[in-house]
């Protein structure tokens, strides 16, 4: 008899996340991710768990609540599922914020935030130096954004031209201030070309994220519910 295993999907993801518990204070945070992080890791980057020289770079700056970057990499088999129960234990490599020396998949150690897209910067310009052809995509928060590094990252990311990086904004409105007229205004003030659509639409995400935008690097605005409004 012929037995299949059935891959996990995205009607899985819930499921998945649920077997993590105890971290429900960012539970919000989580799950605003997961649309974003799913598109990305199943029609967008080309990566894979063999950790290939030429593959596309996903950087979670916004590495606080990571239960859905866990669930999304269960899913597509950088980690085995029976893993997810007993995350944040003692004897699990998977915390509370990401560890890229122990997690497979993870590309920077992340939970301190305003890291996240200054490092994608560097990254994305290494690459270039060695003519690789390779994807950076890192994803913040809205209210990530009040840390000045960021700033500093848009505004050479621009005067550089880097195309090959992207930044996906989730847009939760947990900034504290705000920005002047959206934050995708700030990005193209500097000369990014910038996309906002739901963060909850997939083919909506997928389109922004693969639209070219010749010469510049892209910011795609991930609209999603309010901090507290789940």
């Amino acid at each position: 008899m012929t037995t299949t295993t059935k891959v996990p999907g995205y009607a899985d993801l819930p499921r998945l996340i649920s077997l993590m518990t105890g971290d429900d204070k960012h539970h919000a945070a989580a799950e605003s991710t997961v649309d974003v992080l799913w598109v990305l890791f199943d029609r967008v980057l080309r990566t894979g768990p063999a950790r290939d020289p030429g593959r596309d770079r996903f950087l979670l700056s916004k590495g606080h609540g990571p239960m859905a970057y866990y669930a999304v990499l269960a899913a597509k088999g950088y980690l085995d599922e029976s893993e997810l129960a007993g995350w944040s234990s003692a004897r699990s490599r998977l915390g509370h914020h990401p560890d890229r020396v122990r997690v497979p998949g993870v590309e920077i150690s992340s939970g301190s935030l305003g890291h996240g897209l200054p490092i994608a910067l560097g990254t994305a310009l290494g690459l270039r130096a060695r003519g690789a052809d390779a994807r950076v995509v890192t994803l913040v928060g809205d209210a990530e954004l009040d840390e000045g590094s960021n700033h500093e990252a848009i505004v050479v990311a621009a005067r550089l031209g880097l195309e090959r990086l992207t930044t996906v904004v989730v847009d939760n409105q947990s900034s504290t201030h705000g920005w002047p007229g959206g934050i995708a205004r700030r990005f193209d003030l500097e000369g990014w070309a910038t996309r906002t659509v739901s963060g909850r639409d997939h083919d909506a995400l997928y389109d922004a994220f693969t639209s070219p935008h010749p010469g510049r690097p892209l910011a795609v605005i991930a609209v999603v519910e309010p901090k507290g409004g789940l």
